[in-house]
């Protein structure tokens, strides 16, 4: 479709549904550049803080659709996206013509295909854009943006991005967000098993961890998840930034993907028989550092 009559600037209206741990900074950083906001969220007190900055509460993503020019969601599940682009009262039924939908919700790339290919028959744009960089991330707005869709409809929303994100990249054509994703949630949960392993033995071996931190960080161990959630480890701080549940949803997803194109991925087998071990104990709401525990026997 050709965008020919919209034009992302102040006088547009967005739709933020899904202001969860991320999605309440993402929407924020909106806010604080003069955008107008709807917000929806399930849990309706997840939204108060963006409610009392100024955005406005919709009760259903029906509401957000009608009265938005742009809708962003950032759910949970694949599911959460189908019933909210899908449902009877959801986005692609009541969004005007002519608008911008962006799903950066970390999920399939065939329900990315689905919507995009709904969504042009329906007069509208449609851009699957999933992040990385977690809580820290999205609170400092440098988050990473993996993007697919078309040309002209991602261009439409860089504006946005601009403000949610640093590394921001346009991958290719619908679906090839959400495959990108795929590709940074098989390195992190490989990494995670590394990071985990290795602070564990630090600790076994009688050796103070942050002091080993401190040397292996900046060196060809040197990752994102070592820097950031290393010293949470250590802290003995399993608060989410990210939650086992949902990493456990993005590694069920990557390797029914890895199935279907014929790809085995034995390190990311490993990985998911290690989280279902995490969530066996109860840690399925802490953050994907909580694998240490089951690393170190804790």
């Amino acid at each position: 479709m050709k965008l020919t009559e919209l034009k992302i600037d102040q006088a547009s209206v967005i739709g933020f549904i899904g202001t969860g741990i991320m999605g309440e900074s993402m929407a924020g950083h909106l806010l604080a550049a003069g955008y107008k906001v709807n917000v929806y969220n399930r849990t309706k007190s997840r939204a108060d803080n963006l409610v009392s900055r100024g955005a406005l509460w919709q009760d259903t993503p029906q509401l957000v659709a009608e009265q938005s020019d742009v809708i962003i969601t950032m759910l949970g599940y694949p599911a959460d996206v189908e019933e909210v682009y899908f449902g009877e009262a959801g986005l692609l039924q009541n969004v005007k013509p002519n608008r911008l939908l962006i799903d950066m919700t970390t999920s399939s790339p065939s329900l990315a295909k689905r919507i995009e290919q709904e969504a042009s028959e329906r007069g509208l744009a449609a851009v699957d854009a999933p992040v990385s960089g977690g809580d820290i991330g999205a609170k400092e707005a440098r988050l990473s943006i993996m993007a697919g869709g078309t040309e002209e409809a991602f261009e439409a929303a860089l504006p946005l991005f601009l403000l949610m994100g640093k590394n921001i990249v346009h991958q290719g054509a619908a679906g090839s967000g959400q495959f990108t994703k795929m590709c940074n949630q098989i390195a992190i949960a490989s990494n995670m098993i590394g990071v985990s392993e290795a602070l564990a033995y630090a600790k076994r071996a009688g050796l103070e961890q942050s002091k080993v931190l401190k040397s292996i960080e900046a060196g060809a161990a040197g990752s994102w998840s070592l820097s950031n959630l290393g010293p949470r480890i250590i802290n003995g701080d399993f608060a989410p930034g990210f939650y086992v549940k949902h990493f456990m949803k993005d590694i069920k997803i990557a390797i029914e993907s890895a199935d279907e194109l014929g790809l085995p991925l034995p390190g990311l087998a490993l990985a998911r028989s290690l989280y279902e071990q995490v969530i066996a104990n109860g840690e399925e709401n802490n953050g994907t550092q909580a694998l240490y525990k089951v690393i170190f026997g804790e």
